[in-house]
């Protein structure tokens, strides 16, 4: 599962440059093919065709698409899945693809802004399908991958974050383990007492240079957001006080040693001092629990704080599947779509959540103590992030970043953020 959008974000620019340089023709001709299952695709068991599909993932994770991919094989006869593992290089690789005119016909996907006009349309797919429960979908994932009305992925894992806490540290500082009610001043008290600096021991970590899209969750919870809904205005949200106060706040935990700084070079990584015992808190995602199970850690899961009696909110990160306009095989491409999100295969995978309700309420994850928390923040994501609400975001986040980035190493947020909008109300004309 892609776990931050900055990669995707960060080649925003390159990809609208090859877009631009597309002619209105060849948008219009695009636009014109745009939903339809062509009677000239390659029917689903056609032989000796080879289906490319791209993902990001590596290890583990990559093996179990290898094999979901081996298991629609076997289903379909004479048709070879090539699994195209980009890795890293995720967006250089799709981009090139896509202006060589050679896109891998499935792909995973998570920045829709930027690549929904190489994107087939699923919409009527999906109608002519009778294959397709939408409604078995949680309905808050497929905003994601909705494009001026238009649907261009199905969702094949998420995760929302939660925060992990080390109950051994808790019982040792005599701190009552967080609940689902507790308040940012909760949070706070907690770290200041399960901190012990001169043992390396804290009671939170701060990322050096954290994703703003990670961070959306804690400022929407704050009653603000970096960008105002209808995405016309960012002067008065991404500069709030509001706004600034958690950023603020998380600074002055690093300045005070109730949290340490993690992620930058020469740093250790949040999870390697949570699974080393030295972290009593920390918010993350589920890609990390089953390393921490292996970690033999004994900790919970909980939602995050509330701030003075507002409603949590929660970010999701996706995985979604797409496919590529210019596919030669759309049919076949179809095909395996469906079964990438099918029962089947999301059983298969550990990685991230399943995304199907029944298979939720199957092995009752949305009963288990270490994964209810993440639906349950999943019914707090109800926010657009501000990626989907203007079309020059990338620009922006830059500067917003470069703020928050200094504000993590004990700069005044608010002075860091009224100068984020200032260099950045060019972009929001």
């Amino acid at each position: 599962m892609k776990k931050s959008v900055s990669a995707f974000l960060s080649c925003g620019l390159v990809f609208a440059l090859f877009l631009s340089g597309c002619s209105s023709s060849q948008q219009t001709q695009g636009q014109s093919n745009a939903g339809q299952s062509a009677g000239q695709a390659n029917p689903p068991n056609a032989e000796n065709v080879t289906l490319r599909f791209a993902t990001w993932d590596a290890d583990d994770l990559l093996k179990i698409e290898q094999t979901i991919a081996k298991e629609f094989e076997k289903k379909h006869p004479g048709v070879k899945v090539q699994v195209e593992a980009y890795g890293d290089g995720f967006d250089q690789k799709l981009v090139a693809s896509f202006g060589a005119k050679n896109p891998p016909d499935v792909m995973y996907m998570w920045d829709f802004p930027t690549y929904y006009e190489s994107l087939e349309p699923l919409d009527n797919l999906i109608k002519g399908d009778p294959d397709v429960a939408l409604d078995d979908f949680y309905q808050g994932l497929l905003v994601y991958n909705r494009m001026n009305g238009n649907l261009y992925g199905l969702p094949s894992g998420f995760s929302t974050r939660v925060m992990y806490y080390n109950k051994k540290l808790f019982d040792e500082a005599g701190v009552t383990y967080p609940t689902s009610s507790w308040t940012w001043d909760d949070f706070l008290a907690a770290a200041k007492k399960l901190s012990k600096p001169e043992k390396k021991q804290f009671g939170f970590a701060v990322r050096s240079e954290p994703d703003p899209y990670d961070l959306q969750q804690f400022i929407w919870s704050n009653g603000s957001s970096f960008i105002s809904p209808d995405g016309k205005t960012i002067d008065g949200y991404m500069n709030s006080k509001e706004t600034a106060d958690v950023l603020q706040s998380m600074g002055d935990m690093v300045k005070e040693k109730t949290a340490v700084l993690v992620g930058a070079k020469n740093q250790q990584s949040g999870n390697d001092l949570f699974k080393a015992g030295k972290l009593a808190m920390w918010d993350n995602g589920i890609w990390s629990l089953e390393s921490y199970k292996k970690a033999n850690i004994d900790f919970g899961i909980v939602e995050t704080p509330s701030f003075a009696g507002k409603p949590v909110k929660g970010v999701v990160a996706e995985s979604a599947v797409s496919i590529a306009k210019d596919s030669k095989h759309k049919e076949l491409a179809w095909e395996f779509t469906k079964f990438l999100v099918s029962k089947e295969a999301i059983k298969m995978k550990t990685g991230d959540l399943p995304v199907r309700i029944s298979v939720v309420q199957e092995q009752k994850l949305d009963q288990d103590p270490l994964y209810a928390p993440f639906y349950k923040m999943l019914e707090q994501s109800t926010d657009t992030p501000a990626f989907l609400l203007h079309p020059h975001w990338n620009e922006i986040n830059r500067n917003l970043s470069a703020a928050i980035n200094a504000a993590m190493l004990g700069q005044n947020a608010q002075e860091l953020l009224n100068k984020a909008v200032k260099d950045s109300e060019k972009f929001m004309k």
